[in-house]
């Protein structure tokens, strides 16, 4: 966490040594804070404009009772596009701008939804969101195979004995819940 924010503090100050060594000796130091208030001016129409459209398709997919699971990445991209846009500089800007465009945004909206998303949703729901979740007994338990799936976590088939204490479904019989109710 602390490597995160540590390179959201480096972006900043990147984006200054930017300026200082780059823009105002070759732009001068008035174009290049016109450029900086005029790209971020331009960046927060852009989001504004953005932030209606993702909040129209969130009312339009509430309306029709499906989860609005991509909407909510955008709208949250879009607030960190604006804060970029907010921090003065030509590389949050452009950040800030890859965030709002739609067609970039895209391939950002996948990765946080793989990398940030799932992991946070199935550590809290302990696998159940995405099916990782534990279905041979407890885990690891010594009756039998612990892991994901049917198969445990080695992704073999399981020893195939009732005896090892695994589960086989060809062994399985059917129950006559009548006999056992004699009390």
């Amino acid at each position: 966490m602390l490597r995160v924010i540590g390179l959201l503090l480096l972006i900043p100050l990147f984006d200054i040594v930017l300026l200082v060594t780059v823009a105002i000796p070759f732009l001068g130091a008035l174009v290049t804070v016109a450029l900086v208030v005029l790209t971020a001016l331009v960046g927060m129409l852009l989001v504004r404009a953005e932030g209606r459209a993702t909040l129209r398709n969130i009312q339009q997919r509430l309306a029709v009772g499906e989860l609005p699971t991509d909407e909510l990445i955008d709208g949250g991209l879009l607030i960190a596009a604006g804060a970029f846009f907010l921090t003065p500089g030509l590389v949050t800007d452009f950040v800030g701008l890859l965030l709002a465009v739609p067609f970039t945004r895209y391939p950002v909206r996948a990765a946080t939804r793989r990398w940030v998303v799932q992991p946070y949703v199935d550590a809290k729901t302990g696998g159940f969101a995405s099916g990782q979740v534990y279905v041979g007994g407890f885990p690891n338990d010594d009756g039998g195979p612990a892991g994901p799936g049917p198969a445990g976590p080695d992704g073999g088939s399981g020893s195939g004995s009732s005896a090892g204490g695994s589960f086989d479904p060809d062994e399985a019989t059917d129950v006559d819940f009548e006999d056992n109710d004699k009390n």
